[in-house]
């Protein structure tokens, strides 16, 4: 399992493209994972970020492919 700290600790994160109903972002090691639009509220999500804001969605997919 990758570190969750080393991919979020003073690193961004790019948006990539909108799918089936889902923000698909991309962290600087490569590591893609979706965002729910139903899961987004009114939050705005830019280009790109800082990636400790996007922790929780990250967890998610790397707790999905490790199983």
């Amino acid at each position: 399992m990758k570190n969750i700290k080393d991919m979020v600790k003073n690193k961004k994160v790019q948006f990539v493209h909108f799918r089936a109903g889902e923000l698909i972002y991309k962290t600087e090691c490569g590591f893609e994972f979706p965002i729910p639009v139903s899961d987004t509220g009114n939050a705005s999500f830019l280009p790109e970020d800082n990636a400790i804001k996007f922790m929780r969605w990250i967890r998610k997919q790397l707790e999905l492919q490790e199983n």
